[in-house]
């Protein structure tokens, strides 16, 4: 902390903490946010045929982390819906992204370098959402750690965590697309700064909350931004899980490898009798040396 006053870094970080998100860096968020709906296969034919289930789709993108932690608190699930100029804000978005005329607004805020400036920005929702969520749950439970955690995780990656339910209502059933079993960067992130979070609220962290808001915010800025313009799809955690997870859990290799194993069986049993494995080859040269054979007994015994 001293060497961020002497730096003039603890002034930044407390001006940073206080700028307000609407309307500029809300709208960035909505228009991320449905671009990611609009980018599923299927969403366009959606929107132009069922354009209701569309524009509730598009509001889970926006509005699903807000859903999530008001059922975790026991608050009613539609109170962020009376903020009338959000929700104006996001079906305009919605309506211009999926129906503007020629694309044009699709292809202005999908061209590289705006798309840039705009996920930096939704970043900077995400961290303050998460600051916040942790906040609201400390108010209602005072020494609840795993609730603070919960409820900024869900506040980070709200729409991530229910993407099954908004997939039900495309008509579309992918169990296996588990937001849990396989996290995202984002969803990661969201988790780890629900925990750094919640330190800071109990005391446990010793840096204020201006100054985790605007480091942390700087780390998402910085990766997510880079993980866009280079479209990768890994995680700056993926070196160290790789080294952490299998000393606490265990090694996951040798899971992986009897998995791959496993799935070669039943490929040759189920899948693989194409004429270019070779269990289907062996096959093929079994049954050719047992028919060979029977002919040979059968003229034997007609000899």
């Amino acid at each position: 902390m001293e060497l961020l006053s002497a730096l003039s870094l603890g002034e930044l970080a407390l001006s940073f903490s206080r700028v307000p998100l609407f309307p500029v860096f809300d709208l960035s968020y909505f228009i991320v946010s449905i671009l990611y709906l609009k980018y599923e296969p299927g969403a366009v034919e959606l929107a132009r045929r069922h354009p209701m289930a569309s524009w509730l789709c598009a509001m889970l993108h926006c509005f699903g982390s807000y859903i999530l932690a008001d059922l975790l608190l026991g608050e009613p699930l539609i109170d962020y819906f009376s903020n009338n100029s959000s929700v104006l804000l996001a079906s305009a978005v919605w309506y211009l992204i999926f129906f503007c005329p020629l694309d044009l607004f699709y292809k202005c805020v999908c061209f590289l370098p705006v798309k840039l400036i705009f996920v930096a920005m939704k970043e900077v929702v995400r961290v303050r959402k998460i600051a916040v969520g942790i906040h609201h749950a400390h108010h209602h439970y005072h020494h609840g750690w795993f609730v603070m955690i919960a409820t900024g995780w869900v506040k980070g990656s709200g729409v991530a965590l229910m993407s099954n339910f908004e997939q039900l209502l495309r008509g579309v059933w992918k169990p296996e697309a588990n937001e849990i079993m396989h996290m995202s960067f984002p969803t990661k992130a969201s988790l780890y700064g629900a925990i750094l979070f919640t330190l800071q609220q109990t005391r446990w962290l010793p840096v204020s909350k201006a100054s985790l808001i605007f480091i942390f915010t700087m780390f998402m800025v910085s990766c997510k931004v880079f993980l866009t313009a280079t479209h990768s799809h890994s995680s700056p955690f993926d070196v160290l899980e790789s080294y952490v997870c299998p000393v606490l859990f265990g090694t996951a290799l040798v899971g992986d490898h009897h998995h791959d194993n496993h799935g070669g069986a039943h490929g040759g049993s189920h899948g693989g009798s194409g004429p270019g494995s070779p269990h289907s080859a062996m096959a093929t040269k079994s049954k050719e040396e047992l028919s060979e054979g029977s002919r040979k007994k059968k003229t034997k015994k007609a000899d």
